[in-house]
């Protein structure tokens, strides 16, 4: 870009122009005779206008160079900011192709992370029905051992109760045999039997002579019918069992209207070969 101050009109040639015109003027109106004519006056005044725009004239030109320079200048900062826009034209198609790409890898990137979400999600899914699956074996697996289990106890309470049920008939029978210091004897080893029982939840019961007969507890020996109201036991012929708070066998007496008409006690002792009153496995 020029500066303005470097463009500049010689000026001397039209002060010198200038100069000499008023001169000219001066030395007619000097010369003439006087009074002084018409055409004196007119050369003198139109020496002295030429001279004026003489002298005016190189400002004008230094104005209009100027302002010429001025435009110029101004059509090179246009043509410079155009340049720029150009530049700037270019970052922003730049930019514009970054951003495209950007926006690819993003949809990409989202594509991906959608595949990601449904695999993750299938996973979970195969993890949950595996796990299902697992917990259903092991619930089969633990019911298995809790029927194991449960049929193990039936077992032992069977063998149990048959075990206290010799452990009875012998105290019955030393107890009929008319020996104290015997039936005492028997009568300690069934008392320890019963409270070894009772370590396991298997609790032996009898009812006492006179006892009033409660069908919930009891069970008469040989009756087909219910016993009548107010029937009184007379003797304990089967022990009942109690497991855990449970009823799993109810005593079984003797009533007292029936035991004259009844085989001794000795001979009415519980038998293994006989046929035991049911355990539920279950309780």
């Amino acid at each position: 870009m020029t500066n303005v101050t470097e463009w500049t009109v010689p000026k001397w040639p039209f002060l010198l122009g200038d100069a000499v015109l008023l001169l000219a003027a001066g030395y007619l109106t000097w010369q003439a005779p006087h009074p002084i004519g018409v055409w004196v006056i007119v050369t003198a005044a139109a020496c002295v206008a030429i001279g004026a725009g003489l002298a005016v004239w190189p400002y004008i030109l230094e104005y209009q160079a100027t302002a010429r320079l001025i435009e110029v200048n101004g059509l090179q900062t246009v043509t410079e900011k155009i340049a720029k826009l150009d530049v700037v034209a270019g970052q922003i198609a730049a930019c514009t192709n970054n951003w495209t790409t950007a926006q690819t890898q993003a949809e990409k990137t989202a594509t991906l992370a959608r595949d990601l979400t449904g695999r993750m999600g299938e996973e979970v899914r195969q993890f949950g029905e595996l796990l299902n699956r697992m917990n259903d074996g092991e619930k089969a697996a633990l019911r298995l051992e809790v029927e194991k289990l449960r049929r193990t106890e039936g077992e032992w309470l069977q063998v149990l109760v048959r075990i206290l049920d010799q452990v009875f008939s012998l105290y019955s029978a030393a107890e009929h045999s008319g020996q104290p210091r015997l039936a005492a004897q028997i009568g300690q080893f069934q008392t320890a039997c019963h409270d070894a029982a009772r370590r396991v939840g298997l609790v032996p019961f009898a009812a006492e002579p006179e006892e009033p007969f409660h069908p919930e507890r009891h069970q008469a020996m040989g009756a087909k019918e219910a016993p009548p109201a107010g029937a009184l036991v007379a003797e304990t012929v089967g022990t009942g069992f109690k497991y855990q708070g449970k009823m799993i066998r109810p005593v079984l007496v003797r009533l007292r209207d029936a035991r004259d008409a009844a085989p001794p006690a000795s001979k009415a002792l519980v038998d293994p070969n006989q046929e035991q009153l049911p355990l539920d496995p279950e309780d």
